[in-house]
């Protein structure tokens, strides 16, 4: 059987010079997994250390937030990348200098815009007010002076008056006379808005007392020069898509190379080190450590001392206080399956590698519980265009096998059972035609589906139904079979023995299982008669398996052999008897819902083909449509969920009693 794949660790000493172009080729190889061993307080101070490409790629991202552009980087675009040299810090240099002049031309603008506007807003809610223009002076917001400055002193007032007021020319385009003006500014600001004018020799106009209302003047001066911020701000949104389309490519490189850059930093700040080296470790698959070294020699032109050790070899796993990392490798189908169990529980490093078994097993039960050819087909055609990157939900493309497996066993027991799109008739042709090949003649036995239980149903119906939960039982007699010998060569491989040999899930609990499952076969299929040694076997299995403790640690040579008193043991020998008993039971009977399943798919497909057949053609397409799509995605989803139930509660609970610790190699992420 499959094993996790063999790790070793290794030791780097790196000269300072060459450290970077290390971590670099690490990340890049992504097969590299480093040994921490600082403590949480010197985690924490390495975080502060300097990261000058750190806080580059902070900029550059908050540069890209402001040109608002999205920039999607793929793993392939970061293995073609490096870190950043000086022409690199000097183009981003150049890009973060010309986003903020944009970022500060535009919050200026901005904040001209909303003032103009809050004028004119507030200009317009007085404009046919009935009351004397002389008490709009009390406006909550508005202050308004009108008058005459000499024109060659107008621009010098707007640059000394600034953001605190606006300005507004009154006098026609056309006309000569540019000194009447109108300026408006917060109520806050009216005492420095009049000190201001003064200095210009401001003259304000004589309102007549019955004027109401503001003046049309007034109004149209304010709108223009809204209207002319307005333009001024769109020009300055425009430029911004501008330099966001033009500078596109330049920054997905600054950004991609400041993230490699960033994380090399991070990573060397986090190493052991003196003035001139530093000291590295981690693990690494042994079958790709000789070359990895041998490329790390020829990178560093030999200036790099290298050890490599055996899992054995190492302090901190002998102790206890490590555990070696698992990884588990597998083609593209089985490892799509790899999620399944890391969700649940990394194996021990050394034990047999389940995923195979996962894969199986998953592929079977759904097609078990989903037999129907059309909607398998479906399944396989989401699985392709999913791998083609076609259809994209996330990260489901990896799973793209999963649904191309769960397809093909759908199909073909869609197939077998003559189910397609919930409909019996459409492969009945097909049935019949492949039975006359074999030589069947009988027009009864070529109207039915190549796999049918019907021939039962004329004598009795349950029948049937009886054979399908023998089957699918059965079905989980070999998954729970292989669960406990995948166990017990585990236990074997780790060399405990007494857990090998002794408890609910080792070898006397497995042969307690296998011989009542042949001991009621055997009563109810050959009419056996129940003898002696029948129940000493099941006693004796029984009584290992519930007591099995002060036998384990008998073998294991852990003292004291009772632990706790001889009371203890009896109490927990006896609960763990009750428990044995029922876990086998309940872990057998639990696969009675894989029939139940398959024969309440068949029963919605069946309404689905009953409603298609009453209602007229247009609406039976509709009623066939909107029912297949509705089996498919929520009978899907329940499927799929019951299946990796069975699987974490029956297959893994056998042998996944402790865990181990995944493999997570040191790999550049863009974020």
């Amino acid at each position: 059987m499959a094993r996790t794949t063999p790790m070793r660790l290794v030791e780097l000493m790196v000269l300072k010079q060459d450290v970077g172009s290390v971590i670099e080729f690490l990340g890049k190889k992504g097969n590299f997994q480093f040994q921490s061993k600082r403590s949480e307080a010197s985690q924490k101070s390495e975080s502060k250390k300097d990261n000058a490409d750190g806080e580059v790629l902070q900029k550059l991202q908050q540069a890209r937030s402001f040109l608002c552009v999205d920039v999607p980087v793929s793993e392939k675009c970061l293995g073609a990348s490096s870190r950043p040299d000086d022409g690199d810090r000097e183009r981003a240099q150049k890009i973060l200098d010309d986003v903020d002049a944009l970022r500060m031309k535009e919050i200026s603008l901005s904040e001209d815009l909303k003032r103009v506007k809050d004028a004119v807003d507030e200009a317009h809610s007085f404009a046919n007010l009935k009351v004397p223009f002389e008490e709009l002076d009390h406006l909550s917001f508005l202050t308004i002076r009108i008058g005459r400055v000499d024109s060659v002193s107008l621009d010098e007032m707007k640059f000394s008056l600034g953001e605190r007021a606006v300005v507004v020319p009154l006098s026609d385009s056309a006309s000569s006379d540019k000194s009447k003006v109108l300026v408006a500014s917060s109520k806050k600001a009216r005492f420095s808005i009049d000190s201001e004018l003064k200095k210009f020799g401001f003259i304000g106009m004589e309102i007549p007392k019955d004027f109401k209302g503001i003046p049309d003047d007034v109004l149209q001066g304010l709108e223009t020069r809204l209207s002319d911020t307005q333009k001024a701000f769109d020009l300055v949104e425009e430029e911004k898509r501008n330099f966001a389309k033009t500078h596109f490519d330049m920054l997905k490189s600054l950004l991609v190379s400041f993230t490699i850059g960033s994380q090399i930093i991070e990573k060397q700040n986090a190493l052991e080190s003196t003035n001139l080296v530093y000291r590295m470790t981690g693990w690494i698959p042994e079958r790709d450590c000789h070359d990895m070294m041998k490329e790390l020699d020829t990178l560093t032109d030999g200036r790099i001392a290298i050890r490599v050790y055996n899992p054995s070899e190492v302090p901190s796993v002998i102790n206890g206080s490590e555990k070696v990392p698992v990884k588990l490798r597998h083609g593209k189908i089985v490892s799509a399956f790899e999620r399944m169990i890391f969700s649940y529980g990394s194996p021990l490093y050394g034990t047999i590698d389940p995923t195979p078994f996962v894969a199986v097993f998953f592929t079977v039960l759904f097609g078990i519980m989903f037999g129907d050819f059309g909607q398998g087909l479906v399944f396989i055609l989401v699985g392709i265009l999913l791998a083609k990157k076609i259809l994209k939900f996330g990260g489901w493309g990896r799973f793209a096998p999963i649904f191309m497996c769960i397809g093909i066993s759908s199909s073909i027991m869609g197939f077998l059972e003559g189910e397609f799109f919930a409909n019996t008739e459409i492969l009945r042709p097909v049935s019949a035609a492949i039975k006359g090949a074999f030589g069947v003649t009988d027009p009864k036995a070529l109207e039915e589906p190549l796999f049918s239980l019907e021939f039962w149903e004329a004598e009795n119906p349950i029948v049937p139904i009886f054979m399908i939960f023998g089957i699918t039982i059965g079905l989980g007699f070999v998954i729970n079979s292989i669960g406990l010998i995948i166990n017990f060569f585990n236990k074997l491989s780790q060399k405990q023995f007494g857990r090998a040999f002794f408890g609910k899930t080792g070898l006397s609990g497995a042969l307690f299982f296998w011989y009542v499952v042949v001991f009621a076969i055997r009563i109810a299929a050959l009419k056996h008669s129940p003898c002696a040694a029948d129940w000493i076997i099941i006693g004796t299995t029984l009584f290992l398996s519930a007591f099995g403790e002060p036998f384990e640690r008998l073998v294991d040579g852990e003292r004291p052999v009772i632990e706790n008193g001889f009371g203890a043991l009896l109490i927990g020998g006896v609960v763990e008897l009750i428990e044995v008993v029922s876990t086998y039971l309940s872990n057998s009977i639990s696969f009675v819902r894989v029939g139940a399943f398959a024969l309440a798919h068949a029963v919605l497909g069946y309404i689905i083909s009953s409603m298609v057949a009453l209602a007229p053609p247009p609406a039976g397409i509709a009623i066939s449509v909107i029912g297949n799509a509705i089996v498919i995605v929520l009978e899907g989803m329940i499927v799929a969920i019951q299946v990796i139930r069975l699987q974490y509660y029956e297959f893994f609970s056998k042998f996944f009693n402790e865990t181990g610790r995944e493999f997570k190699a040191f790999a550049f992420e863009y974020k």
